[in-house]
């Protein structure tokens, strides 16, 4: 299949990458051409716009920051919405509010286009080797003719309910994590005054009911950074967890619903992003909590 990609962050790179590898011809186009590189040294070849994308492949794959980079990708002159998307198939796979996936699913469907969200679970590890979670919001027709491309790019793939119901899931899967990582720096702030190495400490947590899945992959980053070592590669880093609980908070009022736990932790990752730490993987957040001098 020709398949294009609008958005090259770590997890665009890591899917098309992905796609190239398993035998699909692919299109990509990035706002900074330079991260468009490594895909294009693999065998992609670059449009000059999203318009010139949109009408070169038969499916559009989008992975964008947020809200505004969506509007700036699809709108405009020279936006996929500009270009011929006539009978084509758009997955959009950003993590925002449901509100902007059911607005841009009326104008996809506007052009001609069948449309399709899928947020994922999962960092760029898991995208490089077609193992992420997805969560589809879509209408039954337009889920099957997403998953034959999905499956390549997902171990387990979910069609959750119409356009929005994937960004639900996909707060839903992410809201204990994020929350997971500040409880953690909490937990070892405590058990700092023993002593204790970390490694061990990191081990005994991941082999009680405690420890979640995550620190069987993460712990022992986590147990670095609290040896002052860095956290090496960023897979997913502060500041996109702080976007992703801001929007979650944002959705939660939309409902009527109080998420006190959300509404702490947004404070919480915003210290550690104004101690620097905000490029950096999420998981700085335990380390920094855990090292935090007493007040």
């Amino acid at each position: 299949m020709h398949i294009g990609i609008a958005g090259l962050g770590r997890m665009g790179a890591a899917m098309a990458a992905r796609l190239i590898e398993v035998g699909h011809q692919l299109t990509v186009w990035n706002r900074s051409p330079e991260k468009a590189q490594a895909v294009t040294d693999v065998g992609a070849k670059a449009a000059a716009s999203p318009a010139a994308l949109a009408s070169a492949v038969e499916t559009v794959i989008t992975c964008l920051t947020d809200a505004d980079a969506i509007e700036h990708v699809y709108g405009g002159p020279s936006g996929l919405l500009s270009g011929d998307l006539k009978g084509k198939l758009v997955i959009e796979m950003s993590t925002v509010r449901p509100v902007v996936e059911v607005a841009l699913a009326e104008k996809v469907r506007a052009a001609g286009a069948a449309f399709v969200e899928c947020p994922v679970g999962g960092s760029t590890g898991p995208a490089r080797q077609g193992k992420l979670i997805g969560l589809m919001g879509a209408e039954p027709a337009d889920a099957a003719r997403a998953r034959p491309v999905l499956d390549q790019l997902c171990r387990r793939l979910e069609h959750c309910g119409p356009v929005g119901a994937g960004e639900i899931m996909k707060f839903t899967i992410n809201m204990p994590l994020m929350i997971y990582w500040q409880a953690l720096g909490e937990a070892l702030a405590l058990s700092r005054p023993l002593g204790l190495d970390p490694d061990r400490v990191m081990d005994l947590l991941a082999d009680t009911s405690g420890g979640p899945n995550v620190l069987k992959v993460r712990g022992a980053t986590v147990a670095k950074q609290l040896k002052g070592v860095g956290p090496g590669t960023v897979t997913f880093d502060v500041d996109s967890g702080l976007k992703d609980l801001r929007a979650m908070l944002a959705e939660g009022r939309a409902r009527g619903l109080e998420l006190p736990l959300v509404e702490r932790s947004i404070a919480c990752y915003e210290e550690a992003s104004r101690h620097g730490l905000g490029p950096t993987e999420v998981s700085a957040v335990s380390a920094y909590w855990a090292a935090r001098p007493s007040r």
